[in-house]
């Protein structure tokens, strides 16, 4: 523990380093803190070394723990990443937490448009009860990665490929709620992000020009006006500069009851309406 610390307080704060150390330790040997400080001596064999040394040194050359690992928590439950999907963030949760709390317990239609690692979906379809869920990506990597992340968390749900970009992609269907936490990071951004995300994340995924910062946003706001039901819902996650004008653009094209909610941060990270 102390040995993996100290390796990794040379390219991390002491506290970051420490919490790494401990999920490696738990990750290949299931030892615990509380394990770790009854047997402070790990007795490991050359193939268990060979492991951690390797991970260690992805580690160090900034890669992202969880790709690392190759698995994070995501609203208590277990997901497979890798460098084809982003890592699940807090933030999103707290979106998902926001659906499930507004639908509970309704017979709900949900698409969740640019799916990534699956997240989204696979947490609604495990916490509100007779809902049919389905998700799209125009990645066919993450849509491998998402599809086996539902096997894993016994979650069913109809994935399929599309670009919502180009509209001669778009599907038939109609939902009572779209959800979507698009690329929303502008590239003027990209300079005050980490290493570790802007080596290794999908920038896919992340970023869009400065000169179009609402292009997802409009898209996917003109596809919920026609695919949703009466009354339905859309649900964005937002980057925190463009709250209000994402707000507006969604009254402009008709939307009611648009409500923007703030993350524990206090930042503009959310956006609900509702189509009439």
């Amino acid at each position: 523990m102390t040995f993996l610390t100290k390796e990794l307080e040379t390219k991390y704060p002491h506290v970051e380093a420490r919490e790494m150390s401990y999920r490696l330790i738990w990750h290949f040997f299931r030892f615990s803190k509380v394990d770790m400080a009854l047997y402070p001596e790990i007795a490991v064999d050359v193939a268990q070394e060979k492991r951690v040394s390797k991970a260690l040194e992805r580690l160090k050359q900034d890669e992202p723990l969880q790709y690392v690992l190759g698995t994070t928590e995501f609203y208590d439950l277990s997901f497979y990443v890798n460098s084809n999907v982003l890592i699940p963030r807090p933030e999103t949760e707290e979106l998902v937490h926001l659906i499930i709390d507004r639908h509970r317990g309704e017979a709900v239609r949900i698409l969740d448009i640019g799916t990534g690692s699956g997240c989204i979906p696979i947490a609604l379809k495990r916490n509100i009860k007779n809902v049919k869920v389905a998700a799209c990506d125009v990645s066919l990597d993450a849509l491998s990665i998402a599809r086996k992340n539902a096997d894993l968390n016994f979650a069913e749900v109809d994935f399929f490929q599309c670009d919502i970009l180009e509209k001669r992609d778009w599907q038939e269907g109609s939902y009572d709620v779209i959800v979507s936490n698009p690329p929303y990071v502008t590239n003027s951004e990209k300079e005050a992000m980490r290493p570790n995300v802007l080596k290794y994340e999908p920038h896919l995924a992340l970023f869009v020009e400065d000169h179009d910062p609402l292009l997802f946003y409009i898209t996917i706001a003109d596809y919920a006006m026609e695919h949703l039901t009466s009354g339905g819902s859309l649900y964005f996650e937002i980057n925190e500069a463009y709250g209000l004008v994402i707000c507006t653009m969604l009254i402009d094209r008709g939307f009611v009851n648009v409500e923007l909610f703030q993350d524990i941060f206090e930042k503009d990270r959310m956006v609900k309406a509702i189509k009439p």
